[in-house]
């Protein structure tokens, strides 16, 4: 019940860490205790006394103070959850943010009495609960006594005592106990262990002094409260829609995201930093080097579970996860995105599912987009690994970033399909979106990587037979980013400026950052292709007819290389039904 990691005067202090060992984690000669499940606890005595006993034994505590009952108000119709825009949630317990006033009822045996009477309310979260870690804080209802939350006594009738507590704006986000402790001459006396006092703290992006504030009701109401969505999918000619429900409210929900990061074995003490919290979620939620929620799969035979194209809503899947403890099959981009939209929302980390169409896979960290032509003509799909993907979805979160310079807080890109690795993992961001379109591609995280699929040249080159390189045509810009958001309304150019000044600034400045443009300038070629636009039924035979037009003076000889293949939408190719070669003669100025 002290306010001070060690005090002068008797008083409650952290409890003792009885319960189970923490478990032990080497860096590198040096053994460490890490504390890093919410799910586990200690047992905080009922009674502690101060000192050795007497010849008698300890002396009864039971002429002082004593705590009857403890009203946690959490009921969805009443103030708790209602002012903390929790009531939505399906849950036994109490749920509030931090950096907001709560209340909570006490009724003692006999009236209290300020000037006699000392009562501290305490919560613990974590195994190891410990003052000076922020996983043991005591809260007094004195303005002379306070900790890192406040407290004060709200109303007073008779027996009972209403108390606000204001959790700090910066506290671990989680799954918290509660106790009521008085002190006593002789000891203290603290209530029972008592699940139902139980109670989930979340960030409040209501709250100005949160990292994840947001001073827009409209996104607020849609980033955080809404329960269903709709992602978007397809091509950038030829936009589909996708209904999700992503049931962040449901029964079950948040408790698979606390143990989302207990299985992570995230320090405790990191998880009131939204910046680590989305980018450890980033990792886990897909399952290829730590046992996260969805294991993805683009082979088109989905045997041994469930279609990426099945999936509705997002609460079977974690709840799954939860039970079984082994990651889900199956997932594809648009699976990953929406379930990582579901744990940043029930977490109270404003989120959205975004569409980049005509998305680039920048598998080599170059910055381009690198296609390797045989001597055939054919693409070599055994030295081309970077690709364009028809469509790609990802998450954009909104945060301060402390970490970065002035200006670059705000939306985030995080994004949880194993695309690259990043720092030893398979996941990606926090990126500042005002980084990405200012070009500024040094800033952590992964911000490269993220301006390569908005914004990236796609270079061709022939590989001859002695395996020598030569560069063809480039096509400088061509990943025309649209973005789609929650609302269709919303297809915006978000992340550069397209044809523009500040575009050109923003490239500059990416290159002095490692990202190198294209500066060829090929001549421009004077016999044209027009390509006719085919709408096909699958089985259906068709006619594909090619023109082209030579608008020069002289005679031309066009070496045509035409392939078909079953691509699917992350450009990779299924199978090849087409491949022609033919010569085609033009005479000046004339088209065939």
């Amino acid at each position: 019940m002290s306010d001070q990691s060690v005090t002068p005067t008797p008083s409650p202090a952290p409890p003792p860490p009885t319960g189970p060992r923490p478990k032990m984690t080497s860096r590198g000669r040096t053994t460490v205790p890490v504390d890093s499940s919410n799910s586990s606890s200690t047992d905080v005595p009922e009674i502690e006394y101060f000192g050795a006993p007497g010849p008698r034994g300890f002396p009864p505590l039971t002429e002082y103070l004593d705590i009857w009952d403890v009203d946690m108000m959490k009921r969805p119709d009443e103030s708790n959850k209602m002012g903390h825009h929790t009531m939505l949630f399906n849950s036994d317990y109490l749920i509030v943010r931090r950096g907001q006033e709560f209340q909570v009822k006490i009724t003692f045996n006999r009236p209290y009495k300020p000037a006699e009477d000392k009562f501290a309310v305490e919560f613990v979260i974590g195994s190891s609960p410990q003052y000076s870690k922020g996983t043991y804080i005591p809260v007094f209802p004195t303005k002379e006594r306070q900790s890192t939350w406040e407290g004060r006594i709200t109303n007073t009738s008779d027996n009972v005592v209403t108390m606000g507590i204001t959790p700090a704006a910066n506290c671990i986000v989680g799954k918290y106990h509660m106790y009521v402790a008085v002190l006593t001459p002789h000891g203290i006396r603290r209530t029972k262990r008592d699940n139902s006092r139980d109670l989930y703290i979340l960030f409040n992006p209501w709250a100005a002094d949160d990292a994840v504030f947001l001073n827009d009701e409209k996104e607020r109401k849609e980033c955080v409260m809404t329960e269903m969505g709709i992602i978007y999918h397809g091509a950038y000619d030829d936009v589909a829609e996708r209904d999700w429900n992503y049931g962040q409210f449901n029964y079950g929900v948040l408790d698979a995201c606390l143990y989302i990061m207990d299985r992570s074995e995230m320090p405790i003490t990191n998880r009131g930093d939204p910046i680590k919290v989305t980018r450890k979620a980033s990792a886990m939620l897909n399952s290829r080097d730590d046992e996260g929620v969805l294991v993805g799969n683009w082979s088109g035979d989905y045997t041994y579970g469930v279609a990426p194209t099945s999936w509705t809503g997002s609460t079977d899947i974690l709840l799954s996860y939860t039970s079984s403890k082994m990651p889900i099959c199956y997932a594809q981009c648009w699976v990953y995105a929406a379930v990582f939209n579901t744990f940043l929302r029930c977490l109270g980390i404003p989120s959205r599912v975004v569409t980049n169409f005509y998305s680039a896979h920048d598998n080599d960290g170059n910055l381009k987009t690198d296609i390797i032509l045989d001597e055939n003509g054919r693409i070599d799909r055994n030295r081309t690994r970077d690709s364009i993907w028809n469509y790609h979805c990802w998450n954009e979160c909104y945060m301060s970033r402390p970490d970065l310079p002035p200006g670059f807080g705000g939306w985030q890109v995080v994004d949880a399909t194993p695309q690259e690795t990043s720092d030893g993992m398979y996941r990606c961001g926090p990126a500042s979106v005002q980084a990405i379109k200012h070009g500024q591609i040094c800033y952590p995280f992964d911000a490269a990587f993220v301006f390569a699929e908005v914004n990236s040249d796609v270079v061709f080159y022939s590989r001859s037979k002695d395996g020598t390189m030569e560069k063809g045509k480039t096509c400088q810009q061509v990943i025309t980013m649209s973005v789609l958001f929650y609302q269709k309304s919303t297809n915006t150019l978000v992340y550069f400026y397209p044809g523009s000044t500040e575009e050109r600034t923003a490239l500059e400045k990416a290159e002095e950052y490692g990202c190198k443009r294209e500066k060829s300038d090929p001549a421009l070629a004077d016999v044209d292709l027009v390509l006719p636009t085919l709408e096909i039924s699958i089985g259906d035979d068709f006619e594909l007819n090619l023109e082209f037009i030579n608008r020069s003076d002289e005679q031309r000889t066009a070496d045509v290389y035409i392939n078909g293949s079953v691509v699917y939408y992350t450009g990779v190719t299924s199978s090849e039904f087409l491949f022609r070669t033919p010569t085609v003669n033009l005479g000046p100025q004339k088209s065939e």
